[in-house]
């Protein structure tokens, strides 16, 4: 299939994806996005990301990962005029990921309404980040040396798994925990759990959440470059049947599980529940195109 071609099927794929959770895709957001990276999304995964937060219900989120080692998919963003360049440590933070730690590969995230988002980066599985690593950019976020302590009393400052950078909202999000570097326990039972919810200022959690930690391979905090308290706390599960999961599942959700334009047959699922001051948030992840090693990096005992 020529370039072309798999260019334009994509684009189809992504506008009725869209349409199946009632968001509306911008032909003008993301066909760009797809000539900007139509050279490596062939090989990469592709997923397709809904969620209940008050605005990112009106999206739809699509991700490449697993792009090429060396590759730097903000300065493509760039490049072509996906995003403006900002004078912000967040626009900097990117290139001294990549030269100064062990990353592995890497991903894209856009909306399908709002066009170019995050970039994420992983480390192999088997050699995660330290958080004592992340500290020594200049880039970072000064909260992450602040936090140091409360990473060391959960057991988090050396399974670091993914750094995601988001662009619009300026912020990062640490995942914690990939391959046999699970979720441990006392981050993932019920007494960790509302531990770690307390002491980063945050509601209780729900009994959806509890019993979602339970199940996850990953926990991941977001911060940004103004405050250096963590701003959510989320819990992250894999599954090839989302619905033996303890949630109410959104409507939503329902119709990208029932209806989806692909198949996912063998595929897994990723379902996250984030809690934030204002509350909880539901998302759910669908693969359209799957490779089989994601299996090392998202491991779980669902």
């Amino acid at each position: 299939m020529s370039e072309t071609a798999e260019l334009t099927k994509l684009y189809s794929i992504i506008e009725k994806t869209a349409q199946v959770v009632d968001v509306t895709a911008s032909r003008d957001k993301v066909q760009p996005i797809l000539q900007a990276f139509q050279d490596v999304f062939g090989q990469s995964v592709i997923s397709f990301r809904a969620s209940t937060g008050r605005t990112s219900s009106e999206e739809l989120d699509c991700r490449f990962t697993m792009l090429p080692k060396g590759f730097d998919p903000y300065a493509r963003a760039l490049e072509h005029g996906l995003t403006p360049k900002q004078d912000h440590p967040v626009g900097t933070l990117l290139k001294e990921v990549h030269q100064e730690l062990p990353i592995d590969s890497c991903g894209v995230d856009f909306g399908v309404v709002g066009g170019f988002a995050k970039t994420w980066s992983f480390p192999s599985a088997a050699n995660l980040l330290s958080i004592s690593q992340l500290t020594e950019l200049p880039s970072i976020p000064g909260g992450v040396a602040e936090n140091l302590d409360f990473f060391k009393k959960y057991g988090l400052d050396d399974i670091v798994s993914t750094v995601g950078i988001d662009y619009t909202n300026r912020t990062m999000n640490l995942y914690f925990g990939a391959g046999e570097h699970r979720c441990r326990p006392n981050v993932s039972r019920a007494k960790g759990v509302k531990a770690i919810l307390k002491e980063c200022g945050l509601p209780e959690p729900s009994e959806e959440l509890l019993k979602l930690a339970e199940r996850a391979f990953s926990i991941y905090i977001t911060m940004n470059w103004d405050s250096p308290k963590i701003l959510r706390v989320s819990y992250a599960a894999m599954t090839p049947k989302p619905r033996s999961l303890a949630v109410k599942m959104a409507p939503a959700f329902d119709q990208l599980l029932n209806n989806a334009p692909y198949s996912t047959e063998g595929h897994n699922f990723v379902y996250g529940i984030a809690a934030t001051p204002k509350g909880e948030y539901h998302k759910i992840a669908s693969y359209y195109q799957w490779q089989t090693r994601v299996e090392g990096l998202l491991h779980s005992e669902s």
